[in-house]
């Protein structure tokens, strides 16, 4: 399979005399929550515009995170999934067939993972149905302009302006982007790295110096050659300091791509050996599995003999250190740092099923994986989107941080749109030397018997930006809050329980002419709960 170049920009081109289009609300980004705010928002009534800068709607969940994070750990999260973000899953298991059993599930809280999962085509197959039944304005192949894309008067925006001449104006705005491209243009403040443990009195945030989730197992020597600091490091190891422990850092957690995968013949093409392959970026595995370091193949983890893999390993997905700028990049940088990662994805299957340093059975259970005929198929059967576990957060008047989500004594969430069901849970930031060996840093991830975290309420005041830099925009993904915190929020379906709530109050403030930031609670908890949203633990939950 040769390598196909990724596309990020514009397929199509609006001519710039085309007049502006106009809508009660817009909502900038197709991803998952992009999709349920515009039809949360088509169900009361008003005039949308949902805006995407490529051409498919879903963001991750039709882009390879088919492995929905929901009833896959010790503890059942799936009472926390209500509203739409439920009828999306009821929607999906419709596509495979009659639903009794999904129905059964719910019916008795049970747990099954299996239930919960899908493949990306058919994710996009009911978004796509699901905007046509709501006979929803769509946009694809519109990116806002990296400067003059957002107009304001005040504190308001007015219009947003797209490479390719199309404006929109609206009176409500939703950014649903991963990356948070609008509000910042919008001028609203954000935050991006680590913040320090003692800015908001946490102790998970920062550098971490005691890593242990996600550390290697086996020694692996950091130098070009081996022993001697002066070579140099190998590929894909940071030369960095170090640091000191909880200290504030630029850093973020390792993006991925979600790959669909399979092993029935009928479907599958064979993953051929990248163009300008360079066997010496996969040193660092050579050394691991020449230690006696093993790296698991893919397992089957969706419907129809498929899988999705991530970062199941630290040697078989992440590309490390290289993204930390990522969120505030240009357009351009971000399409180079894509197609980096891409390559790099692309040569470690290949190396995994072909080089000799790996042994046979592994290689055999890496070959046995190919990309499918079925998924992706404007893009030879790879993703066109990678894992963006960490854009902007918004930094609002109030910030969500890790006193929220402790179990031991919890500061409480008394304007709860929804629930966030999963622990504080970021992939290594860096992957560096420490004691003369190769050292994974910053991952956190807790789900043993005694766990430090507890579900918590989204807390309505973290959708908005503070009123002085904005009052009609809201953003369900670039939630205000701490890196901690948003290690716990970042999950898709959590996306899309808070885009509905983040709706529900737009329309609210639109008509009732108030800013987004005033729209009474008590009012929104009642709506929220006659549209089946989950705003607390249910009673008897498993946590």
């Amino acid at each position: 399979m040769k390598c196909t170049l990724i596309v990020l920009f514009p397929l199509f081109i609006t001519p710039s005399s085309a007049a502006p289009i106009e809508a009660d609300v817009c909502i900038y980004g197709g991803t998952s929550a992009g999709v349920i705010a515009a039809v949360q928002a088509a169900k009361m009534g008003k005039r949308v515009a949902l805006v995407e800068a490529g051409q498919h709607l879903g963001g991750m969940s039709v882009e390879g995170l088919g492995g929905t994070d929901i009833d896959n750990q010790p503890f059942q999260n799936s009472p926390a999934v209500g509203g739409l973000a439920l009828e999306f899953y009821r929607r999906v298991n419709a596509r495979y067939g009659p639903s009794e059993k999904f129905e059964a599930m719910l019916a008795a809280r049970g747990k099954d993972t299996s239930l919960w999962r899908f493949e990306p085509h058919i994710a996009e197959a009911v978004f796509d149905a699901w905007v046509a039944e709501a006979g929803l304005k769509v946009l694809r192949g519109h990116r806002l302009k990296e400067k003059a894309g957002v107009t304001k008067e005040g504190a308001r925006i007015t219009a947003l302006h797209f490479e390719n001449g199309a404006e929109v104006r609206a009176k409500v705005f939703i950014d649903a982007t991963y990356e948070g491209d609008l509000l910042a243009f919008a001028g609203i403040s954000f935050a991006v790295g680590r913040e320090g443990n003692a800015k908001y009195g946490e102790t998970s945030n920062g550098i971490r110096t005691d890593t242990r989730h996600k550390q290697f197992d086996k020694p692996i020597n950091p130098y070009k050659v081996p022993g001697d600091a002066n070579s140099g490091v190998i590929y894909g190891v940071q030369n960095v300091p170090l640091g000191e422990h909880g200290a504030a850092d630029e850093s973020i957690q390792g993006y991925c791509f979600r790959l669909c995968l399979t092993r029935t013949a009928t479907n599958r093409m064979e993953i051929e050996k990248p163009a300008g392959y360079d066997p010496a970026h996969y040193e660092m595995q050579r050394r691991y599995l020449a230690a006696g370091g093993v790296i698991t193949a893919p397992g089957r983890a969706v419907p129809n003999d498929k899988t999705d893999p991530g970062t199941w390993h630290s040697l078989a997905g992440n590309f490390t250190g290289w993204n930390h700028r990522f969120p505030i990049a240009s357009y351009a940088e971000r399409e180079a740092m894509l197609r980096m990662s891409r390559n790099h994805i692309h040569g470690l299957y290949w190396f995994m099923a072909h080089d000799a340093a790996v042994p046979a059975k592994q290689r055999e259970a890496w070959a046995a994986w190919g990309l499918c005929k079925d998924e992706f198929t404007d893009n030879g059967g790879w993703p066109r989107a990678f894992y963006v576990r960490n854009g902007r957060r918004m930094v609002g008047d109030f910030v969500l941080t890790e006193a929220q989500l402790r179990k031991v004594n919890p500061e409480p969430v008394n304007d709860s749109v929804g629930m966030i069901w999963w622990p504080p849970d970021f992939h290594s930031a860096r992957c560096m030397v420490k004691d003369g060996r190769v050292w994974n840093e910053g991952a956190v991830f807790n789900v043993s018997k005694e766990p430090d975290w507890i579900p918590c309420g989204i807390p309505y005041r973290c959708l908005v930006p503070k009123a002085a830099e904005c009052t009609n925009l809201l953003s369900p993904t670039c939630l205000s809050s701490s890196y901690v915190a948003y290690g716990a929020y970042r999950i898709e379906f959590t996306f899309m329980v808070a885009a509905q709530s983040a709706a529900t109050a737009a329309v609210m403030a639109l008509d009732g002419g108030l800013r987004v930031q005033d729209v009474p609670y008590p009012k929104l908890r009642t709506a929220l709960l006659a549209e089946g949203q989950v705003l607390k633990v249910p009673s008897a939950a498993n946590y």
